[in-house]
């Protein structure tokens, strides 16, 4: 039986994991800049993939859901497999710029793919347009804008 997933502690938990996604996404900044220096950005990604491959598998095998492997639809596999190459693309672009540029200002245009994001969701998944989410996607556009000026 699936829980409601707007009950209290549903919504509790999303934002821990996102609070959780959020840390270690800065951390893999800090730690992908450090660890560039002097390696071809795109070997830096390659190794950075197949280590994130064997904790993504790892994980499948720690919850045992590595036989719903079946129940997964073609559409379903066509998106991510899109997804997957969005991915590396934008994994191989950062690398890329962290290695040419300051983490501080590389970063921050990274994190732009937030407003992007929402653009697309509006477009492409027809989400509601909300004034809450127009005014905070025209802030981080701003912020982004003072972070790298």
């Amino acid at each position: 039986m699936k829980s409601n997933p707007n009950s209290k502690g549903d919504v509790s938990m999303w934002i821990l994991y996102a609070l959780l996604s959020a840390f270690f996404a800065a951390l893999t900044s800090i730690l992908a800049k450090i660890g560039i220096h002097n390696i071809n950005s795109t070997l830096a990604t390659a190794i950075r993939t197949v280590v994130v491959l064997i904790m993504a598998w790892g994980m499948v095998f720690v919850a045992g859901t590595q036989a719903q492997i079946t129940d997964i639809g073609p559409k379903s596999w066509i998106f991510l497999i899109l997804s997957g190459i969005a991915t590396g693309l934008s994994w191989l672009f950062y690398y890329k710029a962290l290695q040419l540029g300051d983490a501080s200002k590389v970063v921050p245009i990274d994190k732009f793919s937030v407003v992007i994001s929402i653009v697309l969701a509006f477009v492409l998944l027809k989400e509601a347009v909300t004034a809450k989410t127009i005014v905070g996607a025209v802030l981080i556009t701003a912020g982004t804008f003072v972070l790298i000026l």
